[in-house]
């Protein structure tokens, strides 16, 4: 079955209010939805459908989903699926096709049961011609969809071989999970909401307002049941807000399930509310996602969270490459990965630090463990050391003083020392807790600062800049933000600071010749290889850094001070959307080449040889180098050399 011909008319009303919940169409005006929702049409599809076929059917109307999903696949001469992307209610199908006059380019199935308006392509083409802001639409959607298609062959070609399925983890909306609203209210009382769990076979139930049932108030599950009634004897003829808690974190029902499952990891919330159009439909939880996924990051996250000997950490800090090899096998790209590998690792050093108090008992003064280069900015890969520092209260006298410096100096050296034995290897630069000078109260940490700023030195700001992307690892997380607003208003009084920093910046060669050819060792042990993080990446990070603290942005991670910039209007909006795909490229690129040396049994390192990528590669990666050269021409303009 390729298109239906049992296509049913709908009540124009019915057309124009779904129309009016979905891009582009909720841009025009309400004579055009009218007339347009005359000539549409609904259509019901069984799960397991086959709608499209690529390259064989000629598409009549553009489909747009109304209930269910579709997948979107390619095959290969062997019939394997060499590309999948999964398609859910509001996504439209075929107007790639109705616009080039092509038969269709994917095979498309549902996979559920599925409702569609079918659109006649001529009204849909009409659409195109006649309104600017709705063919816009379609092309930016095109253009996105080219984008991530080259970043699926680079994968596919490049990491392991995986299972088509476990692509669900990145291509499927949360929305999709979510089938029924299971929720009562807030008035009816515990043994009530309890039999209706039972009944109902689920672990939570949402809790509304009596007198209005959209307005969700709470949440209970049924660890709410076991701790807060049977464990602690509670009435359960109480009302069941009594247990509740509120109010209910939420997501968007169109965002990505990996997206869904880096915020349970970050909350330790296991239920989370879905809202579509303003209102909630239902919960997705932590089960929910890890049944997408048979080696998911959530089991890890569980076991890390749950050790109650810091030498059990070891082994299980050491399975976090295995994690990260999974997730770029099924298809993450590097801003998930990079997230991923930020969440595990701080998990670990979270339980480790709190294991190691408990053993040491409490410190004389409050303190926060500082993460610094790359763990500060939250980007490492595969290979990674440590980069960290201890930032305590100032003492009160000098018996605190002693006291304080005592407890950190042996904190500091059992705390590296069970790093190590997680797989996390000393700094070769002694940027670490167990070095006196980076074991300091909060005044001299201002002091440093202060110094590097006021009197920057063109050799010593070279090694310090590592420090000003820190953030708060653990601890007394006050202790950093304060320590960050002093940085910054310290830079924003120093403009001379921030002219060196950038004429630093500077000072980094593009590396690619005049003839736009890339620019590679010529001898020694990475002869024709090139340096993808020093030559590539971090003039991304370099430029970032500058601007954010030129703008008092407090963002360390590299994508989110681009995007902080560019929300602050700082930074042009090309220019953002160009920098942010061409650093995605190249930790990509970086990524799936440490995994192809850890798979070979070789330490990973960043030096790849451009001679070989395959064609579409190279192209991309000269796109993203060529990129550099347009921060520079935004450093030059603002601080011209002399």
């Amino acid at each position: 079955m390729s298109q239906s011909d049992d296509v049913h008319t709908v009540a124009p009303e019915m057309a124009i209010s779904f129309f009016k919940g979905i891009l582009p169409f909720n841009g025009l005006d309400d004579a055009t939805l009218s007339r347009i929702a005359r000539h549409c049409r609904v259509d019901f599809y069984p799960k397991g459908t086959r709608l499209l076929t690529a390259g064989e059917t000629d598409i009549t109307h553009l489909y747009l989903i109304q209930r269910g999903g579709v997948k979107a696949f390619i095959e290969d001469d062997q019939g394997e699926i060499t590309l999948k992307d999964f398609r859910g209610e509001g996504a439209y199908i075929g107007a790639l096709a109705i616009i080039r006059e092509t038969p269709a380019n994917l095979n498309i199935e549902t996979v559920e049961d599925t409702f569609c308006f079918l659109l006649p392509r001529e009204i849909f083409l009409e659409l195109v011609e006649q309104k600017t802001g709705f063919a816009t639409y379609y092309l930016k959607s095109f253009s996105e969809k080219i984008v991530n298609t080259a970043y699926n062959e680079l994968r596919h070609h490049k990491a392991s071989q995986r299972s088509g399925d476990d692509l669900y983890l990145f291509s499927v909306r949360v929305g999709d999970l979510v089938k029924t609203l299971r929720k009562v209210a807030s008035d009816l009382t515990i043994q009530q909401a309890a039999a209706t769990m039972a009944e109902l076979r689920v672990g939570s139930l949402l809790i509304h307002d009596p007198a209005d049932d959209n307005n969700i108030v709470g949440i209970i599950t049924d660890r709410d049941l076991r701790g807060k009634v049977v464990a602690a004897g509670m009435d359960y003829h109480q009302p069941v807000k009594a247990i509740m808690s509120g109010p209910v974190e939420s997501v968007l029902s169109q965002t990505l399930c990996f997206d869904v499952l880096l915020k349970m990891m970050s909350t330790g919330i296991h239920h989370l509310a879905v809202e579509r159009r303003g209102q909630v439909i239902g919960v997705v939880t932590s089960h929910d996602i890890m049944l997408l996924q048979g080696h998911s990051p959530y089991y890890l996250f569980k076991e890390i969270r749950s050790q109650q000997e810091i030498s059990g950490l070891y082994d299980l800090a050491k399975k976090i490459p295995e994690v990260i090899r999974s997730l770029i096998n099924e298809g993450a790209k590097a801003g998930n990965i990079t997230q991923m590998i930020a969440i595990l690792n701080d998990h670990i050093l979270e339980r480790m630090l709190t294991l190691l108090e408990i053993e040491l008992g409490a410190p004389p003064v409050p303190y926060c463990w500082l993460l610094m280069g790359s763990e500060g900015r939250r980007e490492q890969t595969f290979k990674t050391d440590q980069d960290n520092a201890i930032l305590y209260a100032d003492p009160k006298n000098e018996k605190e003083k002693r006291a304080a410096e005592d407890y950190f100096k042996g904190f500091a050296r059992k705390a590296i020392d069970h790093l190590v034995h997680c797989g996390y290897p000393l700094c070769p630069g002694e940027i670490m807790a167990t070095n006196p000078k980076w074991c300091q109260p909060l005044s001299v940490w201002k002091g440093y600062f202060t110094r590097w700023i006021t009197t920057p030195d063109p050799q010593e700001l070279l090694h310090s800049t590592i420090f000003f992307d820190f953030r708060s690892g653990f601890g007394e997380g006050a202790l950093a933000r304060e320590l960050r607003k002093h940085l910054n208003a310290e830079a924003k009084r120093q403009d001379i600071f921030l002219f060196h920093l950038a004429r630093q910046c500077l000072s980094t060669r593009v590396p690619l010749s005049f003839f736009k050819n890339f620019i590679v060792e010529k001898d020694g042990e990475h002869r024709n290889h090139l340096d993808i993080k020093q030559k590539g990446l971090t003039p991304f990070v370099n430029f970032a850094r500058v601007l954010s603290l030129k703008y008092a942005i407090n963002e360390t991670n590299t994508l989110a001070r681009l995007k902080s910039l560019h929300d602050g209007e700082f930074l042009d909006r090309k220019l953002w959307a160009a920098a942010t795909d061409a650093y995605e490229l190249q930790m990509q690129q970086r990524l799936i080449h440490q995994l192809a040396q850890m798979e070979e049994g070789v330490l990973p390192d960043n030096h790849i040889n451009p001679g070989q990528l395959s064609d579409l590669e190279r192209r991309m990666l000269k796109e993203a180098f060529a990129v550099i050269e347009r921060f520079y021409s935004v450093l030059d303009k603002m601080y011209p050399a002399a």
